[in-house]
């Protein structure tokens, strides 16, 4: 999916209806490749979102901001320095282009007024952000190009702003359709591929839609016409195409019927909205992973590690289980000292342990007494009984820090936000598996609140974010005769369910059941078991780990993870 330059110009001029003689507040930059500013209108305050990121290069409103960082970089400081209080004059963009000028009126440090133009190119992994002064020279970029990139283009300080080269493609509003009609006719490509070289600004999944209207009976001319006149009086339908509910596929401006209804359709009411809701949950995931990766490595290779570790503790036990011929050897060998010759090589005894007493041949050492020989294995017998006492202590502990890592390990999978994923780092700095920084002050971080959700019939639902915040939302938070929910068997959540002296009613049990199942491992699954029981019924181990809990007289539930 890519944002065409049609999409691109419906999009200015929505902006632009918000945003004329707005003034910017606060410009933050969430990453090296994103912006967000905000603007204060006449109608309060909007969050003008623009990224260069490869492969979601955009510019829209946003309602899901991401996460600021505590230290803005140098170009964020400069765009500061330079824009805010600038009031914004104008959006331009030059012939379905995939390029956005925001023009503004800024003050200076001496309180001269000065034009200022912020430029975003949206161009796959070329796309960039550019502030350019009244004299067309680049002041700085998101992303500096050289000589040593590229000899065409270079954008870089004091250098005169250059446009990418122009295409020779048709503007569907400058020429009419059967102009470009008979252009697409005479590329000898599928009629798709011949609309996209011959079209400014047009999107494949446009293009596609094109071919499938005029296969199904449909004219081109008649078609583009049509595509003009939508452009034209700024009538566009913002339009999602979704695999399945919450999976995104595409977007476009206009009714897609190419799919039939192998897909689903979705209609939003502005192109800020579309956008927003396309690329919020993929492009989390994506900033979540890229700023969790070294947690995740952390954790996957201790999980690996105590894998191994009680394998090979397993493997032990199960030799030293097997130790009761020793003891039994020791017997007989003393049993029959007399009959022994010292230096013998071995030993032929009736082994009275086993029915008919058959003859045991037990192999000696030669160099030691025969009453030594049945020490020797006496030793040997309780030397196994002792490791198999501590083989089985030390699996147990190896298994409970293995389940408190997957948990761990769950948790970062489901964080949303820096904060989330500071209290995970804090935790597991707290559990000894990240070294605390030496005379370097820690950043307090402040502990977020739990999840809350609310029932259809009225009952409130907490849920835990980390294994800290589980243990303080069951042991401090929940009174005794709340709820308390948790998948059984499964890494999750805690889940509370807060009665206030009601009774809890079964759809809220149901319902606190799927959410419990939805923040949990088994999210994924179709039927979850969770298990639920009164908060006084929930203890917790001294020494457990971090939301390490035990409970009784619970019942168990079946269901859907949903929110």
């Amino acid at each position: 999916m890519a944002l065409d330059g049609m999409m691109l110009s419906l999009i200015k001029d929505e902006l632009s209806k918000e945003l004329k003689d707005a003034h910017i507040n606060q410009i933050h930059q969430p990453s090296k490749d994103e912006l967000t500013i905000n603007f204060r209108t006449k109608n309060g305050a909007r969050k003008l979102f623009l990224s260069a990121r490869a492969d979601c290069a955009r510019v829209h409103f946003t309602d899901n901001a991401p996460e600021n960082p505590s230290t803005p970089p140098m170009l964020c400081m400069l765009l500061r320095k330079r824009l805010c209080g600038a009031r914004l004059i104008d959006i331009r963009q030059p012939h379905f282009e995939r390029i956005l000028f925001f023009d503004f009126e800024a003050t200076n440090e001496i309180g001269d007024r000065e034009n200022l133009t912020l430029c975003i190119e949206i161009m796959g992994r070329y796309s960039n952000i550019i502030l350019i002064d009244s004299k067309g020279l680049v002041v700085d970029a998101l992303k500096r190009v050289d000589v040593t990139m590229t000899r065409e283009r270079v954008v870089l300080p004091k250098i005169k702003y250059i446009m990418p080269p122009a295409q020779d493609k048709f503007d569907v509003l400058e020429v009419t359709a059967d102009e470009i009609t008979q252009a697409v006719s005479n590329v000898d490509k599928p009629l798709d591929k011949a609309i996209l070289s011959s079209v400014q600004g047009i999107s494949p999944i446009v293009c596609r839609e094109l071919e499938h209207r005029v296969l199904s009976g449909s004219d081109l001319n008649s078609e583009i016409e049509k595509l003009r006149q939508l452009l034209d009086s700024k009538n566009a339908t913002p339009t999602m195409i979704e695999k399945s509910e919450n999976a995104p596929f595409d977007i476009s401006f206009m009714d897609i019927t190419q799919y039939g209804d192998t897909l689903i359709t979705k209609r939003f009411e502005t192109f800020s909205e579309l956008l927003d809701s396309f690329y919020y949950q993929r492009d989390m995931a994506v900033r979540m992973k890229s700023k969790s990766s070294d947690l995740h490595k952390l954790i996957s290779n201790t999980i690996e590690r105590l894998s191994k570790k009680i394998n090979i503790q397993n493997e032990e036990l199960k030799k030293c289980s097997d130790r009761e011929h020793l003891r039994i050897k020791g017997d007989l060998l003393q049993a029959n000292l007399y009959r022994i010759q010292k230096g013998a090589m071995f030993a032929e005894v009736e082994n009275f342990y086993e029915e008919d007493s058959p003859i045991l041949r037990i192999v000696l050492d030669p160099s030691i007494s025969p009453a030594q020989n049945a020490q020797k294995f006496y030793k040997a017998y309780a030397k196994a009984k002792t490791a198999q006492q501590m083989l089985t202590i030390q699996i147990e502990k190896a298994e409970q820090e293995l389940q408190y890592m997957i948990s761990v390990q769950d948790f970062l999978e489901r964080a949303v936000s820096d904060k989330e994923l500071s209290q995970i780092r804090l935790e597991l700095v707290e559990q000894g598996y990240i070294k605390e920084r030496r005379n370097q002050k820690q950043k307090v971080v402040k502990a977020l609140p739990p999840l809350e959700f609310e029932t259809s019939d009225g009952f409130t639902v907490l849920v835990g974010r980390n294994n800290k915040q589980n243990d303080v939302l069951t042991l401090k938070t929940a009174s005794k005769l709340d709820y308390w929910f948790h998948t059984k068997n499964i890494p999750g959540s805690h889940t509370v369910v807060l009665t206030q002296g009601r009774e809890i009613s079964d759809t809220a049990i149901k319902e606190a059941a799927a959410i419990c199942a939805y923040h949990s491992k088994a999210k994924d699954s179709a039927q979850v078991p969770v298990d639920y029981t009164l908060v006084k019924n929930v203890s917790k181990p001294s020494g457990a780990k971090p939301g390490k809990v035990i409970y009784v007289s619970y019942n168990t539930v079946y269901v859907t993870p949903k929110i």
